[in-house]
Parts: structure tokens; sequence; C-alpha cells
């Protein structure tokens, strides 16, 4: 079984390991037969999250396009009623700089200097049969442009359409009753340049689907090719499975094209219907029973895929699991992604009684299939309620490795994200290895307004479902899409979070007892170098607080600040929720911040960022999600570093454990710009050394 790479330090390995122990203890309902036996049911098959990475993109608004519906009604899905379905951007390939928009409603837009407008209306065009009413990819889901397109004025679109309105006959269907059909059309501009679309269209391929889903999702040509590579003007279509459900065999059948990736040539004519080609250097051309348009196959719902402009080109495809994974895979030419004898790194168990047990381990001698497996991949961390049947809304959206300009800090990142909740997600595209034992980590973005300030894109977007897509212009420079406002914005360059100027007054050796205020100064010691405290302390009167901590009287109170220090906790480690915590901004016993790091990350008062305002802490990390919050900051009865940085005119703070570059814990609060640092725990003991205070003074 492939695992999460990690460059993390010892004590955090343990710590990981700690917490796939408490997975399985805690796991869901059905997950009471022994996961942790040899070949057991896998119920966290990815036990880090994300890593919050300190970077993030700074955005700003490119586009916004008029509100659309979707034909021909009525809508009953309310995962269907967006502002606008706009699916992806891409520029044209004629050095005009006009950018296309393909719109699910029907509309395909050009934008020009930021400003839409409708170049060929899809949907009119085609006519009744046009369908976009139920399922997520119904409709017009993709444009792309002929690499020629300046000459030659040619284009290629996915839409759907419903079978029973429709006299069209598919080129292929699923065993089960066909539905839906998608249809590969060819359009010819008469002037490339103009504004709006004159010209002829002809179909090229119509799939037929059985289900609503999982149909066309992209076509698309390879944009590192150049005139004369054998993979220039060669068309790749994505087909998914067609929505068939755990059981349906046709992604491993090579005699149908649902549930692979296709590669034709739209200037032949040697397919089975003549209306385009299929290319002699397809990997299953002239095999017997298979389809020679077949390039890669074993796919669910293979949604979005791009190649790496530099290096050798690498293919990566953002593929949408059925239970658990999410994943991101190099892919070549023949590969076999596996489902659904696989589902990522998995046996996918389709007799398996309850849901629950669906995943298994690898067996010994996986290597014998020839399965593909993801280079990345994120699970979707359901919470311990979780039934195993109903949807948890996580779907992975592939995006690009970056190799633009305004952004240097993300070359050679392959982004990504999760098209519902709108989290922005990279791997380190030389991490992501085939047939690797380890998954690249994956990191979780940040992201900011023009003005600097932390924002979400359910925040920009409006809405909790985001419908996150991602576009790419000529340059490389990157785009995020939203239907959920019909919205596009423009990453203009990045910035790192707590990124401020801390830098004006240092304490150092000021670990002595005059130096300190404890709240109870009998509970305290202040052996050479170190702050201890000796005796946990108990709860008082008033707002609900860390009981016990002694504050910093030396120096002034400070306004932007960095502490670095090393901690340990002296409670035995066979005692749950033990803690200590770092206070700073600290103006009073009722008003302060304080970082809280603890053993467990499972309830809502441990291992978090707070702040105490005449009121009961409240907390203001952002990695709480109401079940689980960071990984747990210390695990062990040894030394750790700490650092935290708070930024008082942007109230950003981040917490830092043992060296890593990226901050455990992240919040953004200005209730208090300044006061002084302190140590102390609620109910256990631990001690505090090494301690350096950098800061601007208040009011300078």
């Amino acid at each position: 079984m492939l695992a999460p790479r990690s460059k993390r330090s010892p004590f955090l390995i343990a710590v990981l390991a700690l917490a796939l122990l408490l997975s399985v203890l805690t796991a869901s309902p059905g997950a009471a037969r022994a996961a942790d036996e040899a070949g057991g049911p896998v119920h966290d098959p990815i036990p880090t999250k994300p890593i919050q990475s300190g970077l993030g993109l700074v955005v700003e608004e490119y586009a916004s396009f008029p509100k659309t519906e979707p034909v021909p009604g009525p809508v009953t899905d309310p995962r269907l009623k967006r502002h606008a379905r706009i699916n992806f951007l891409s520029e044209l390939p004629d050095r005009s700089g006009r950018m296309a928009v393909p719109d699910l409603n029907g509309r395909l837009y050009l934008v020009e200097h930021g400003q839409p407008h409708v170049y060929l209306d899809v949907a009119a065009a085609i006519g009744p049969a046009f369908f976009a009413s139920s399922g997520m990819g119904q409709g017009f889901g993709f444009v792309t442009f002929d690499p020629d397109f300046r000459k030659n004025g040619r284009f290629y679109t996915v839409h759907t359409e419903k079978a029973s309105a429709t006299s069209a006959r598919p080129d292929f269907v699923q065993q089960a009753t066909t539905n839906y059909h998608g249809i590969v059309t060819e359009w010819t501009a008469d002037d490339p340049a103009a504004a709006t679309f004159s010209g002829s269209r002809r179909e090229l391929l119509r799939i037929g689907f059985s289900g609503g889903g999982h149909g066309i999702q992209q076509i698309d040509f390879n944009p590192t090719t150049r005139p004369g590579d054998r993979d220039y003007g060669l068309l790749y279509v994505a087909a998914g499975d067609g929505a068939q459900g755990v059981n349906n065999t046709e992604p491993q059948n090579l005699a149908l094209p649902h549930g692979k990736i296709l590669r034709i040539d739209p200037r032949g004519s040697n397919s089975a219907n003549g209306k385009y080609g299929v290319p002699a250097s397809n990997p299953f051309v002239g095999k017997r029973g298979a389809l020679g348009e077949i390039y890669a196959y074993g796919m669910r719902d293979p949604h979005r895929f791009s190649w790496d402009p530099v290096g050798r080109h690498r293919m990566y495809l953002g593929h949408i699991g059925e239970h658990a994974v999410e994943g991101v895979y190099e892919v070549q030419a023949g590969d076999n992604l596996g489902w659904s004898e696989r589902e990522g790194t998995f046996v996918y168990d389709k007799a398996a009684t309850n849901p629950c047990d669906r995943l298994l381990p690898l067996p010994e001698d996986d290597a014998k299939n020839g399965y593909t497996y993801p280079v990345a991949a994120y699970d979707h961390d359901p919470p311990a309620t979780w039934n195993c049947r109903s949807d948890l809304g996580r779907a992975i959206v592939g995006g690009f490795v970056y190799r633009g300009h305004d952004a240097p800090a993300l070359w050679g990142k392959y982004l990504y994200g999760d098209l519902v909740d709108g989290r922005l997600l990279y791997s380190e595209a030389s991490e992501m290895r085939r047939g690797g034992k380890q998954l690249a980590d994956t990191y979780q973005l940040m992201l900011f307004d023009r003005t600097g300030k932390r924002v979400t894109l359910p925040e920009l977007a409006g809405d909790s479902r985001v419908d996150l897509r991602f576009g790419r212009d000529a340059r490389g420079e990157l785009y995020l899409l939203s239907k959920a406002n019909g919205k596009i914005w423009k990453v203009t360059g990045t910035r790192r979070f707590a990124d401020c100027r801390t830098h004006g007054t240092t304490l150092t050796h000021v670990t002595g007892a005059k130096n300190w205020a404890p709240v109870t100064p009998a509970k305290w010691q202040f052996p050479r170098r170190q702050v201890t405290l000796a005796e946990a302390g108990v709860a008082r009167p008033g707002p609900r607080r860390p009981f016990e901590y002694a504050v910093l009287t030396a120096g002034p109170r400070f306004g932007s600040t960095r502490i670095d220090a090393e901690v340990r906790l002296d409670t035995p480690v066979e005692i749950s929720n033990r803690d200590v915590i770092i206070v700073f901004g600290y103006q009073s016993d009722t008003k302060f911040y304080y970082a809280h790091l603890s053993s467990d990350n499972t309830i809502y008062p441990h291992n978090g960022i707070f702040v105490v305002n005449e009121a009961d802490r409240l907390r203001l990390d952002h990695q709480w999600n109401g079940s689980a919050g960071a990984p747990p900051a210390v695990a062990d009865a040894r030394w750790h570093d700490v650092r935290i940085v708070h930024c008082a005119d942007s109230g950003e703070i981040a917490v830092y454990v043992d060296g890593s570059k990226n901050p455990l814990m992240t919040a953004v609060d200005k209730t208090f710009g300044s006061g002084r640092v302190g140590f102390g725990s609620f109910d256990n003991v631990g001690s505090l050394r090494d301690l350096k205070v950098t800061g601007r003074p208040a009011g300078k």
C-alpha cells in the first residue's frame, strides 16, 4: 500500500501513528470489525490531512458572467441551480489574448479584457435535443481549440442530449439502457478572428450513457506538442463510466469507451463511423476485442487532465473517487487505473455487506495486475457519525503544474482542489512519482484578495458549495472559477501568511523569577534558563480560560511579535488531554490570546488558537472543523520547538512546531493589537526554556 510522503520529524511520525490508531478505534458504524487486523478493511485510507501551507494565492476578480438557467427544465437538483455553470477557461491559440469559457447551460463565451460576450449559443444551435437539466455534467461541458485555429477556424465541443429527444444513434452504448448521449462536435468558423461564430459544424463522436453523470468530461489537445510531433493535433477525450455504480465492469472492458481516456485524430477517417481517425500509435490498436481509440482505461470519473509544459510533459489527471479517495494520476499510454477493482491504492471490495468496509489493503502480489496508482491523493475525512452511504460532498478538480511568471513561489507545483468546498491544494510535481512507494504530500493553500486580506473561496463565491474549476492562459498563469456566482479570479501572485515585520526589540535570558508574574507564585519554579509550572492549576472564577499561567513582565508590551521557545509537557504521557499554553497579546487576566499545545486534537478547547475577551475562551484557528483540529502539537515528554508569530496590523497568527516551515495552526483576529507574553496550562504541568521574544514595541 502506498503511504503519504513525509519529511516530518520522528516526533511527528509518532503523532501520525497515534492518529492512525485513534482513527481505527473511533471509526464510523460498521467499523467494529477489527480494522487493524492484517487484510481487514481500511477505514482511514489517508490518515494525514492536507498539510496547512503558509503559502497563499493572491487573486483579483477577472470576469463576471450573466445568470443562466439549465434547459429545457424543470430542474429539481439544487446543485444545478447555480448563477452560471462556467466550467473551464482557456486561451485561444491565435495570439489574440481572447479567453474561452463554456457554460454548461449552453453558451460559449469569449472574454476580452475581462468582459465576456456570447461567441456561440451551443444550446440554440443544437436545438430541442440539447439537455442540461439533470446530472452534474450535463449540458455544454467543454470546448477546446485546434492548435491551428488561427488558420483553419476549427474548435471542438462536448454537449449532452436526451436520448428520447433525438433520432440519432450513438456510436457506442453501455450495456444498460441508453438515456443520454455525449457528443463531440467539430465547428469551423468562417472567420477565426470574428467576435461571434458564423460557420459550420459536424459530429465526430456520439457515446450513449445510461446515467446522468460521469459522461464526457473533457476534450483537449496536448499543448506541449509542435507540428511534426506524433501527438500534434490529436484530440484526447475523457469519458466517465456513466454513473453506473460500484458493480459496473465496463471501465475494465476494452471493447467500450466508458471509463476511458480516448485519443482520436479529427483529421482522419479510419474510425468505425468514418468521422475521425484512430492513431496508429494508440496502445490498443490491433488488439483483438479492444477499441483502438483507447489511450488509458479503468476510470470512474476522469474529470480534468493537463500536461506539464516543461520537462517530460507529463500528463496529470484529477480522478473523482467513489467511496473515499480523490486521486491525482500521471497517465501514460496503456495505463489501467483499476476502477472498479481499485479505488486509489486500495482494493475495492464490491461484495462487502457494509459500505464502510469496502476498502482493503493491496495483496502482496498486486504487481501482477499492472494497475497504475495515484501519485498524490486525499481522502474524504468523514465525521464519526457518517453512515457510509450519504454523499460527503468531496470531489477532486484537477488543475495544472504552474510554469508561469507572476507567482514564482508556485513554480513546479501541481495545483488542484476540491470542487465542492473550494479547498486549494498542491503537490510538488517533482515528488509525484509513478510506481513509487509514497504519495506526494498534499498541501493546502491559503487565499488572499488584492488588499492582502485572507479570504476563502466560499466567501468569494458567496456559497458553501463553490463548484471550483481551474483555468490557464497561454503564459501559464492560473485562474479560479466558481459556478456559485459565475465569477473568475486571476492568480496574480503569492503571499506568505503572517509574514509581518517583527524586529525592533529582542528579549532573551529572561527566564529568571524576577521577570515573571504568575497567577499563583507558589506553583512555579525558575531553574536556570527555564520556567516551570510545577503544580497544576485549578479553575478560577470568571470566564473560562487557562487556570494557571505566568506573564513575562520584562521589556515592553509588543505589537507584532515573534515568540521562539522550547516547551515540554511534564504531565505523564499516560494521562490524556495534556496541554501547555503560550500567551500573547496579554492585556489583563480576562483579555488575551493563547496558543493551546496539546496531545489531543478532537475536542473544542484543545490544540488551537483562542482569545479570551471578558468572556469564555473562543476558538479562532482555521484548522478546527467541528470534530478535529490540527495534528496534536505535543504528544510525548520531550522538548519541542515552538514559534508563534502575531501580526498586529493584519491580525494574522501562526503557530509552528519543530522547525516546520508550514504553520500547524493559523488564525486571523484583530481583538488585541498589542500585549505581553506568557506561559502556562489549564490543569497540567510543563516547562519552557530558551525563550526569545522579538517584536515592535506597542505604539511604535
